[in-house]
Formats: C-alpha cells, structure tokens, sequence
C-alpha cells in the first residue's frame, strides 16, 4: 500500500491577545485543523516566555508557515490591537525562522464562542478553549483562500 508522508508542512495559527495567545495547527497535509492550545501570561508586556513556547511549538510541529489574525476594525481599518499584532510579529520574526503571514480575524472570537455553546461547553469553561478555537477558525480562514 502506497501513502503519501507529506505533501505540505504544517501551519500554526495564532490568535494574539492582550494576556493570551490561542494555538491552532494544521496535520501533516494540511487539510484538517485542530485547536492546540492557549497560551497565557500575567501581563501583555511579558512576553519573553509566549515566544519561546511559540518557538518550540515550531520546532515540535515542524511548522512551515504562521498565520497571525489580524484584529481588523469592523470596517476595515487598523486600530491598536493592530499595532500590537504588528510589533508581535517582528518580535517572533527574531525567534522563528518560517514566513508569518497575517489573516483577517474579524469575528472569529464571536464565532468561536457560538461553537463552543453549540457543542455544549458550559459558558463558564468557555474561557479555557475560545482563544484555540478562534485560532482554529483564523487558520481556516486563511486555507479557505
């Protein structure tokens, strides 16, 4: 029997936020997308640790290419989340060495938080999966082209 081991890398994707970072990766083909995790930190400012998790989490995956959720304005215009998403990526710029590309994200927390209330997660452990899923659903997004 023939099987093909590997036709594309793995993408990670990332939901930034102010005291989290949720975690999405691709299979090895790149067609199925699964929530991997979050990430959290005490404060926005301390991020030495997020990044090296990060990093690991390239290494360990074999990750090719990183998606970051751009957390557009509902009209379409960059405020200071954006700035934030920005500066975030050329900090992880200096710890990986695969391309970050940006995707638009608008939404995706809302979403997430209906998918999590539609297969039964109560609203109070919501909190511990929507950052993974909004990952998820920005990873989609961008493979959905």
């Amino acid at each position: 029997m023939f099987f093909i081991e590997k036709i594309m890398g793995r993408i990670l994707g990332l939901d930034y936020g102010s005291k989290t970072v949720g975690v999405a990766v691709t299979d090895g083909l790149g067609l199925t997308v699964q929530p991997l995790k979050t990430i959290t930190r005490d404060r926005e400012s301390k991020l030495r640790k997020t990044l090296a998790e990060i990093a690991e989490i390239v290494s360990e995956y074999q990750v090719e290419k990183i998606v970051l959720g751009l957390p557009l304005n509902m009209d379409g215009t960059e405020g200071e989340r954006v700035e934030k998403t920005r500066a975030f990526r050329e900090l992880l710029e200096q710890r990986v060495t695969v391309p970050i590309e940006f995707e638009d994200e608008r939404l995706t927390t809302m979403e997430a938080a209906e998918i999590l209330t539609e297969t039964g997660v109560k609203k109070e452990e919501q909190k511990q999966f929507i950052d993974q899923v909004a990952a998820q659903l920005i990873l989609e997004g961008y493979l959905r082209g």
